[in-house]
């Protein structure tokens, strides 16, 4: 009877479309549940291994680690955000063979990481995390120069965006200039790598910079910093102070290299080729100009050809140095001025106020220069490095901005307060000019403690005597 139920159902369409779906809705809810047991699985083991990295224990949580990576790949980013710390730990604490194992499987995690979470993974980052890696362990690697270079390179083409390390972008810029001394790149190359590396770290120093200037502005109108905002704040000056030590670092390397000897011939040469290239003739401008190799002709073709490409607020500027040199004070200072409300972005405002206030400061002009340093501090409040620059230049008038030694000497005063409003970085400067003015005793013969003293000249500030 059971064989003749079986075959009639097997003949019937209708009793077969509901076994199939009854097996169906089987099958699915069996996936289900095996998904389900796999996901508590991997949570199991991710939460094992997060417990064991918190706690340090490397050792233990780096088996939990592979067998994450074997059987739950996909489950979660975390897998890989710890995984760097538990392998770094073991790269640093292994050596010969087993360290080599160590530091390929750490390329393998960051690929993998890449591969499953790109948004969480970006290359740029990422690439050249792997590549400072290796750098520190070229020795033991077997890796030349022209290697690491070409690592950190194709990270920084790769995504330039995110290859913000400060260390990374100073050995792939190193690592460019030893090549070059070699004689395995050359001078244009080098030249460019600068430019990219040192755009690279200002962008992102002023990224750092305006998220800082809105917590400055928020204490500047008296509004209390939350306890993240702290945070934050010393997380924003740590960065900006070490992408300047970076800057000047890359200065460094660059050294006598991109000297007017050897900028001259070589924008020379590559002139025709580039006379409308606005990139190309940029950096040129800006090259020649940083070098002083501006009494040469080529600068002024250059900065000519640049102006006609891509008539900008660089442009500007560059135009009012050459007429600057050349004594035409007045139509200088007209371009400089054209120069500063072409420029819209606020931090690239305040740098070329500075840059126009320090070319003003150098001729002596400094009334002018203090208007173009009080636009700069306005504009970038965090950066209060001004302040000390306007005390040097108070301090360098005292001799002809008052009419009695006393006078003369209380200048330093108002340099001491001006140079105060740097802050940290003042303060040296603050000590030094105070040493300079009028002594107690000085004050006590004058008669004049907590009285007022007008300053004049290009000055026409007053300061005010100590108290005794």
């Amino acid at each position: 009877m059971i064989d003749g139920l079986k075959k009639e159902s097997m003949n019937n369409p209708k009793t077969n479309k509901t076994m199939k779906s009854k097996a169906t809705l089987i099958l699915a809810l069996l996936l289900s549940i095996t998904f389900g047991y796999a996901q508590e699985d991997c949570a199991t083991k991710l939460s094992l291994m997060v417990e064991s990295a918190k706690a340090k224990a490397y050792d233990a949580a780096y088996p939990q680690l592979q067998a994450l990576r074997k059987d739950c790949a996909k489950y979660h980013y975390g897998i890989y955000k710890y995984g760097e710390k538990i392998l770094n730990h073991k790269v640093d604490n292994s050596t010969g063979e087993e360290k080599k194992a160590f530091i390929a499987d750490y390329a393998k995690l960051y690929t993998e990481a890449q591969t499953i979470f790109p948004s969480k993974f970006p290359k740029g980052q990422y690439l050249g995390k792997a590549a400072q890696l290796n750098y520190d362990n070229k020795d033991l690697l077997g890796l030349q120069d022209l290697d690491l270079y070409n690592q950190f390179d194709a990270a920084f083409n790769a995504d330039t965006k995110t290859f913000k390390s400060a260390k990374g972008l100073y050995v792939y810029f190193k690592l460019m200039v030893g090549l070059f001394d070699a004689g395995q790149k050359p001078a244009s190359e080098l030249f460019n790598k600068y430019d990219d590396v040192v755009e690279r770290i200002d962008a992102i120093s002023d990224s750092y910079q305006a998220k800082l200037n809105k917590l400055v502005a928020k204490e500047e109108v008296g509004t209390a910093l939350t306890s993240k905002d702290k945070r934050y704040k010393k997380n924003y000056e740590a960065n900006i102070e070490a992408f300047e030590k970076v800057s000047g670092s890359v200065d460094t390397e660059l050294g006598s290299r991109a000297n007017c000897e050897n900028l001259i011939p070589l924008y020379s040469k590559d002139f025709d080729a580039n006379s409308t290239n606005a990139v190309w003739l940029k950096r040129a401008v800006s090259r020649m100009f940083y070098k002083e190799c501006t009494e040469d002709p080529l600068y002024e073709k250059l900065v000519k050809a640049y102006d006609a490409a891509e008539s900008s607020a660089d442009t500007k500027y560059f135009v009012a140095t050459i007429l600057f040199n050349k004594g035409k004070v007045t139509e200088a200072m007209n371009y400089f001025k054209e120069s500063f409300d072409l420029q819209t972005d606020p931090l690239k405002k305040a740098k070329l106020a500075n840059k126009i206030a320090s070319n003003l400061k150098k001729k002596g002009r400094y009334g002018e220069a203090r208007q173009y340093f009080e636009k700069a501090l306005r504009l970038n409040p965090s950066n209060k490095y001004p302040h000390v620059l306007i005390a040097s230049m108070y301090a360098s008038s005292a001799n002809n901005c008052g009419d009695t030694n006393f006078n003369k000497r209380a200048v330093f005063w108002l340099a001491a307060n001006e140079a105060d409003r740097a802050g940290g970085k003042g303060s040296k400067y603050a000590a030094s000019y105070r040493a300079k003015a009028p002594t107690k005793s000085e004050i006590f013969t004058a008669g004049n403690a907590g009285k007022k003293i007008a300053i004049g000249c290009w000055i026409g500030r007053s300061v005010t005597v100590p108290s005794l």
